[in-house]
């Protein structure tokens, strides 16, 4: 091989061997973070890979390996669109990743019965599972779930509402307090002049995600709109029949409501009562997640606007976190990041 040719090709394990002057066994560990090396060597192994700019492929590793990954999505039982558009985006995602040797279940938990989620949550054996993307509420059992899970050396991402308070390794999904700042702008501005309440309904006010979103929207109208007055939030555990219910009495109990707020909630319900409710002027709504549901009222004119995350983004880019982390690679912040989309009628993405 020419010198030439040397300098231009990429560099292998084999020349981090030669420059480091340890054996390709060694260089092998070190790669894996595995034990058995001397933190001189692991030193001088890293600084020949610095210096030859060397890139492993992963991908040849793990076939080489016959390595898959195995990995587990735990989300709420709850009925709700969205959960429903997860479940197949994350379905998809696998499918499509079936070159990368890449599998995944869906495991269901119940966020209203504890005991069955402490029973499902315990029943996940470490020894079967290499990443772990949980969408739940930020209690003790999950945390501890998380602590157990880690210290057996599983990957861990919180999915959509953050873990925080626990040992999770990264956060997939849009910045909750950025969302609902997002929505207390566009309904801030959509009541224009107006001085009245905004009703606000929720899933539940257990979930991080919820909470967050409600309070970068109670700021925002705090600092920029201080004629509304939001309300207390309505809990309507994705049920639809509650939604309108709940919302249909605080619509007749506050006949100054000019905007509501649907934070997570079941929109067809807050939308029944909307529709319901005999308002003197068209009363704002402002959504979040684009469903077919969602999409339909966008289309009617009942909802003005719906703060979205993409669920194929989401599954996504879990499963390349997941698969970075359980590889020891770095996580690619500007792939990863999830965007906030504001979505009107007029804008709209053609249904797929």
């Amino acid at each position: 091989m020419s010198k030439h040719d040397r300098s231009t090709s990429k560099p292998t394990a084999h020349d981090v061997a030669r420059e480091a002057r340890v054996s390709l066994a060694t260089v092998d560990r070190v790669l894996n973070g595995r034990d058995g090396v001397r933190e001189a060597t692991v030193k001088r192994v890293n600084g020949a890979i610095e210096k030859l700019g060397y890139v492993r492929d992963l991908t040849a590793a793990n076939l080489a390996r016959q390595r898959m990954y195995r990995f587990v999505f735990v989300l709420p039982d709850g009925q709700g669109q969205f959960l429903e558009g997860l479940q197949k985006s994350i379905s998809e995602a696998v499918e499509n990743a079936i070159y990368e040797r890449i599998s995944a279940r869906i495991v269901l938990i119940s966020n209203r019965n504890q005991t069955a989620m402490t029973r499902d949550l315990k029943a996940l054996d470490p020894s079967e599972i290499d990443g772990l993307a949980i969408m739940a509420h930020e209690t003790p059992i999950v945390r501890d779930t998380i602590a157990r899970l880690k210290k057996q050396g599983v990957a861990v991402v919180s999915l959509v509402a953050d873990q925080p308070n626990s040992d999770r390794d990264h956060f997939v999904g849009f910045d909750n307090v950025s969302a609902g700042r997002t929505a207390g702008t566009l309904l801030g501005r959509f009541v224009g002049p107006k001085t009245g309440k905004v009703a606000v309904v929720v899933t539940s006010m257990h979930a991080r995600d919820m909470i967050e979103r409600r309070l970068g929207f109670d700021r925002v109208v705090a600092e920029h709109f201080p004629e509304l007055t939001p309300l207390p939030s309505i809990e309507a555990y994705d049920d639809p029949k509650m939604a309108r219910e709940l919302t249909l009495r605080c619509l007749e109990q506050n006949p100054d409501v000019v905007a509501v707020y649907s934070v997570g909630a079941s929109v067809r319900g807050v939308a029944d009562a909307l529709k319901e409710h005999a308002a003197p002027e068209r009363i704002i709504c402002i959504d979040h997640e684009l469903t077919d549901n969602s999409r339909d009222l966008l289309e009617q004119g009942v909802l003005d606007a719906v703060i979205n995350q993409n669920t194929g983004h989401l599954a996504r880019s879990a499963m390349r976190v997941m698969r970075a982390k359980c590889d020891n690679a770095p996580v690619l912040a500007s792939q990863e990041h999830i965007r906030i989309e504001v979505l009107i009628r007029e804008n709209l993405p053609i249904r797929p």
